[in-house]
Parts: structure tokens; C-alpha cells; sequence
């Protein structure tokens, strides 16, 4: 199969298993969706969908946020790893907020980069699914899938993205990325031999 039929075989069949896709993140606007990415770096989303109902009640806009001590939003994200400096940064995010956009979440890439604990994947989320842009965010499934598919020779994920947008036509980003997700979390999970990833299996179990 060519680069193209296997960019293809994974778009059409990722269709027939995930013809509606939900965020995986809980949340109610921007806010708390840029806030529970920030807090799953290194976490797993099924963590932080646990932990981030107590933290909205007490802080879910950044108002709220910045008048808490770094030490009480520790207190309330404790169960989730690097949760110190995740909650200084969820402070200084918050301040920052207000400082600059008068509380609003930015609609930028350079806005959002520039808040403390906001890189590009979480820039890129809040982009789409906070905002509805085209956006591709990268996570390690999906680089891992990708690299497993010979549709990118990547080294990280800022290379996959880049590959990733060059292969698939714009508007199915947003779904796509998430479907992978889903797919790698289901049938292909980083610590599992991939038995069940059968999109691997129909890709090269036919000659190139």
C-alpha cells in the first residue's frame, strides 16, 4: 500500500468505529478545558476527569483561581503527578488571565503558549475543541500509531503534527486526532503487544 492508501484506510475505518467522537476532558468552556489538558500532562485523562469536578467548584474561572494559594490548588490536584508545579501554574495562569485578557482565554497560538503550563499540544486542544479551529494535536498515541503506520518518520511530536496536516485534508482534523486517541486507547495501548490493532495488521499483511 502507498503512503495515501494507508493515510486513507486509517481515516475510513477510524469512521466506522468512531462515527461520534466526545471530548475526552471534562469541562464546560474554554477555561476548564485548558485548564484539565494542563493538568494531564503526564496523567492519564480518567485522573483528571476525577480531580477536576472538586477544582471547578472551588475554581473554575480564573477569578476564582487566582485567589487561591498555590497550596489550597495543590491540595485539591494532589492525587495528580507533578501536582506542585502543576499548581503554580494554574495560579500564575489565572493572574495572567486577568492581566492580559481581561479573563478570557486568548484564541492564539502566541497567547496561549505564552501562559505558564500551556504548550503547543495544549494551545492546539483549546484551539479545537475549546474553539473549533483546525488544529491536530499530537499526543503520544497518536505519534506512536502514526510512526506504526509509516505515515510519519518523525522524531517528536511537532514533526508528526506537520505530517499529520499534510496527509489529511483540514476539515477532518479535528475528529481525526481524536479518533486515533480512541483507536491507540482501545486496540493499541502503549503498554500492550498491539494484538488487536488491526488496522496495522490490514495495512501490511497486503504487499507493498
Amino acid at each position: 500500500m502507498t503512503k495515501k492508501q494507508r493515510a486513507e484506510l486509517v481515516q475510513v475505518e477510524l469512521e466506522k468505529l468512531y462515527p461520534e467522537v466526545p471530548i475526552p476532558l471534562e469541562h464546560t468552556d474554554p477555561y476548564t478545558l485548558m485548564v484539565a489538558v494542563a493538568l494531564s500532562a503526564q496523567t492519564t485523562d480518567k485522573k483528571v476527569n476525577q480531580v477536576t469536578p472538586n477544582l471547578f467548584k472551588v475554581a473554575g474561572t480564573p477569578e476564582k483561581m487566582a485567589k487561591l494559594e498555590v497550596s489550597e490548588i495543590k491540595e485539591l490536584i494532589k492525587e495528580i503527578g507533578l501536582s506542585n508545579t502543576k499548581a503554580k501554574n494554574l495560579k500564575r495562569m489565572a493572574e495572567l488571565l486577568l492581566e492580559r485578557h481581561n479573563g478570557v482565554v486568548p484564541q492564539t497560538y502566541e497567547e496561549l503558549e505564552a501562559l505558564p503550563g500551556v504548550g503547543h499540544k495544549t494551545a492546539s486542544v483549546v484551539m479545537s475543541q475549546g474553539f473549533g479551529f483546525p488544529a491536530f494535536p499530537v499526543d503520544t498515541h497518536i505519534h506512536r500509531l502514526m510512526t506504526q503506520w509509516r505515515l510519519t518518520s518523525g522524531k517528536n511530536v511537532v514533526e508528526t503534527e506537520k505530517d499529520a496536516k499534510s496527509i489529511w485534508p483540514e476539515r477532518v482534523w479535528n475528529k481525526l486526532h481524536l479518533q486515533i486517541i480512541f483507536y491507540g486507547r482501545e486496540y493499541s495501548p502503549a503498554r500492550g503487544k498491539g494484538e488487536k490493532d488491526f488496522i496495522t495488521k490490514m495495512m501490511f499483511d497486503k504487499q507493498e
